[in-house]
């Protein structure tokens, strides 16, 4: 990869996995408008853990809690920290069982179309206003259940279909479920790291396994994609305290409709790998 195109994928993964806006659909959408040679699932898996990263430091002590947590877990002790780490692993099974299902019948390639990407972000960006819109400002963390930790982790599992975006569906459950903004995204990140790693770790190791090569270009957009990410959680956290989420759902209608027209005009969008 050129040193334009690791900038711009390191930018767009480092945004948009956080952003309510769909990661997966821009890193398919990158080469797809650009011409640019797709760079491939080894490279996403890879930028993917530079965006685990920069959330795992960000909520640090969220983590620190869960980790001593599954051990009060291990011993059958309640304790917050045991509750939330059962709630995580609880949202974090079904999207783990589905993607590998959808990696193993391959259906995970067939997704990664452009009209699917227009239609998933216009549909599930009204999901999102509807749900900041009308939902509740009551429920926190603390008060996450494992039932609402399943509904948590059934909606994770749209965000295998590119365009629906994870963050903003498992938010869009969240304040649908009556939880603060802020505590709907930090859930919503928590969940995102045994999900997240799981996945990296599976393509990772099936491209180790194929004697694909780690190349520096993949190493060097998945540091840059951590920098960007960790500015981007931050800023994010900052704004929801006190803004809707309209702006990225205006900016989800609005890409999916330049979409459609490019597609019914009859724009021929790069090779998809």
């Amino acid at each position: 990869m050129s040193l334009l195109q690791i900038i711009v994928l390191a930018l767009i993964q480092g945004i948009t996995e956080y952003l309510p806006i769909s990661s997966s659909g821009h890193d398919i959408l990158v080469p797809a408008l650009t011409g640019w040679p797709d760079q491939g699932v080894l490279t996403d898996a890879i930028t993917n853990l530079g965006t685990v990263s920069a959330t795992i430091i960000y909520f640090w002590r969220d983590v620190v809690s869960m980790f001593y947590g599954l051990f009060d877990l291990i011993k059958r002790q309640s304790t917050a920290a045991s509750k939330l780490v059962l709630n995580v692993i609880i949202a974090s099974i079904p999207v783990m069982i589905l993607g590998l299902i959808l990696q193993v019948t391959r259906w995970d390639e067939a997704l990664r179309s452009p009209l699917v990407i227009a239609i998933n972000s216009i549909v599930f960006g009204l999901a999102l206003y509807a749900a900041d819109a009308y939902g509740m400002n009551r429920n926190r963390v603390s008060d996450i259940t494992p039932k609402t930790a399943l509904l948590y982790g059934l909606a994770q599992m749209l965000a295998l279909n590119p365009g629906t975006s994870r963050s903003g569906i498992t938010m869009t459950a969240g304040r649908a479920l009556g939880f603060l903004r802020s505590d709907a995204a930090r859930f919503s990140f928590l969940i995102s790291i045994p999900a997240n790693l799981a996945g990296s770790a599976v393509k990772i190791g099936h491209a180790i396994k194929n004697h694909e090569p780690i190349r520096g270009d993949m190493i060097l957009s998945g540091v840059l994609t951590f920098f960007v990410g960790l500015l981007t959680v931050a800023f994010l956290m900052r704004l929801i305290r006190s803004h809707s989420f309209l702006p990225f759902v205006i900016y989800r209608v609005m890409l999916g409709g330049a979409l459609l027209g490019l597609i019914y005009s009859g724009f021929t969008f790069g090779k998809l790998n």
